[in-house]
């Protein structure tokens, strides 16, 4: 450290233990030097990709949805049109088994069927005229047994092709269904994860607030959840400032403080949010003779609105309630 650095170090700690011990006698000091902290933001893609266009720049005002940046999603594009044709060939198959043979295989069945109707009626008919020529003794009892044979070989036929036929009507088995109901819920399903991969490659603002920094540039190469934009939505300013461990058993979480800054205009509310349940020594920035060896605990408190002049490293005063 050089000697210029180490004067300036010097005179902001002289500074700053000149206005503790202005407030470290017997009475209560006015208020507690503290600072403005924000929290931010960090907007990244959970894929790796090209960033192919940054649609904001350092200091922007968004809203809420606003584009902040896309990468190259060429890849998944393609992914997703082939997700979307296996969803197709699979709803088709579904479909397919769900209603019966097409009509014209339905109608090509009952033509047979016709057929072994006609060939039937007509072994019927020799039938009877067989029996009646055995009974004449114009024909051995073998014709008789033949006619007999040929009428029951086309009943039989009649039977198969009526069975056919109301097959031919009826949808796929069950378990065939089933099948192709589950090919469809997994084509659909990839579908769905190649559309979010798509959409992970693009993101918008979660919140109205400033673009605080852009990390990358168009063209870059971004790995996977790296953040691209740092943003700071304006309820995500908050105080901070420590207290001696003699008052902090005084304070409540929703308790409200009054705080000042230089060129804020007035004071400003805010609520207690957070009060460090561990004890720390004397940070050196607020170094005095008289509360060097004390301990103090850090406390947190959020303004009740957002306020444009708490601008983060903002040094603060802040007042507790009497």
């Amino acid at each position: 450290m050089t000697h210029a650095l180490q004067r300036l170090t010097a005179g902001a700690s002289l500074a700053m233990s000149a206005l503790l011990l202005a407030g470290c006698g017997d009475a209560a000091p006015a208020g507690y030097p503290g600072y403005v902290e924000a929290e931010y933001v960090f907007v990244a893609s959970p894929l790796a990709g090209t960033l192919s266009t940054l649609s904001v720049r350092r200091g922007d005002d968004v809203p809420k949805g606003a584009p902040l940046f896309a990468l190259e999603s060429d890849l998944e594009q393609a992914a997703v049109a082939e997700a979307q044709a296996r969803v197709r060939q699979a709803s088709a198959s579904l479909a397919d088994l769900e209603k019966g043979r097409r009509p014209p295989e339905v109608a090509a069945v009952r033509a047979q069927l016709a057929q072994a109707q006609a060939s039937a009626a007509q072994s019927e008919a020799d039938l009877l005229r067989t029996q009646k020529l055995v009974a004449d003794r114009f024909l051995p009892p073998q014709q008789l047994d033949q006619a007999k044979a040929a009428r029951d070989r086309d009943r039989a036929r009649v039977a198969e092709l009526n069975e056919q036929v109301r097959i031919a009507n009826l949808p796929a088995r069950t378990d065939q269904v089933a099948a192709a109901q589950a090919e469809v819920k997994a084509a659909t399903d990839a579908l769905a994860q190649a559309q979010w991969r798509v959409a992970q490659k693009s993101q918008a603002a979660p919140a109205p607030a400033r673009v605080v920094d852009t990390l990358y540039r168009a063209g870059e190469w971004v790995a996977a959840g790296a953040p691209i934009v740092s943003l700071l939505p304006p309820a995500n300013v908050k105080l901070r400032f420590y207290v001696p461990e003699t008052l902090v058993a005084t304070l409540r979480i929703g308790e409200n403080v009054t705080v000042r800054c230089d060129g804020c205009g007035g004071d400003i509310a805010a609520a207690i949010r957070f009060i460090a349940p561990r004890a720390e020594f004397t940070p050196p920035v607020i170094y005095s003779r008289q509360n060097r060896a004390n301990l103090v605990f850090l406390v947190e408190a959020w303004p009740s609105s957002p306020n444009p002049a708490l601008h983060p490293g903002l040094p603060v005063e802040v007042l507790l309630p009497r």
